[in-house]
């Protein structure tokens, strides 16, 4: 998953991801590294929080662009 690399495009810590998105410092640390899986909910929280489609958070595509 590009989550650390979008977290750190962007300038945000882990502390602010998951104060913006009501989790814990903790699992996005967990997210990051692949130690744990995010549910669809979460999936989509990230991909909207960083307005990128899911493909491209799941690395299935290089187009970060949202197909509507």
């Amino acid at each position: 998953m590009r989550l650390k690399e979008l977290r750190k495009k962007r300038h945000i810590s882990q502390v602010r991801l998951a104060i913006d998105l009501n989790m814990s410092q903790n699992s996005i640390s967990r997210y990051e590294t692949g130690a744990h899986e995010a549910d669809y909910k979460t999936l989509i929280a990230f991909a909207d929080y960083f307005n990128v489609s899911l493909d491209y958070l799941l690395e299935r595509t290089d187009n970060p662009k949202m197909n509507k």
